[in-house]
């Protein structure tokens, strides 16, 4: 029972566990997916951004000190990813052929080792060209914003 004066309840208090820890989890992946914030802009527009080049991107790379080489190590390590998913992708299709002689199978398998050989690549792209180092994403947002300047915004 409540004493006849006003009760005082704090915001924390008056919230359920429930909302408590969701909005917890709300936080802590939104600093985790922050991805969403950086390419929202880009993203989310009336007219998206029009189609660029390869040559669009090697401008970019000569055009920015600082962000390029990092832009261009990451297009590296992509090629990495795409070469281990070609390898996974053959390779577990094949195994699963040579054993099983299922087409279902050897095409599961196929998609499963190109996802499997894409991680994998990527992996080893970030290692050996050491992008752990590198603010990639910061790169990336850059050029988009480079491009969103040069094309003017339109579509």
């Amino acid at each position: 029972m409540a004493e006849s004066g006003a009760v005082y309840e704090s915001s924390a208090e008056s919230k359920s566990f429930f909302r408590r820890h969701w909005e917890g989890y709300k936080e802590f992946w939104s600093e985790r997916f922050s991805i969403l914030d950086n390419y929202s802009r880009f993203v989310k527009r009336e007219k998206p951004l029009p189609s660029w080049s390869d040559s669009d991107v090697e401008e970019f790379i000569a055009s920015d000190p600082v962000h390029g080489p990092t832009l261009k190590t990451a297009r590296e390590a992509a090629k990495y990813g795409a070469l281990g998913s070609l390898i996974g992708a053959v390779s577990t299709a094949g195994f699963a052929w040579k054993y099983s002689r299922s087409p279902h199978g050897a095409a599961l398998s196929f998609g499963a080792g190109a996802i499997f050989g894409w991680t994998f690549g990527q992996e080893i792209g970030n290692h050996s060209l050491q992008l752990y180092r590198l603010d990639t994403m910061a790169s990336q947002v850059k050029f988009l914003e480079w491009w969103q300047r040069k094309t003017g915004g339109q579509s």
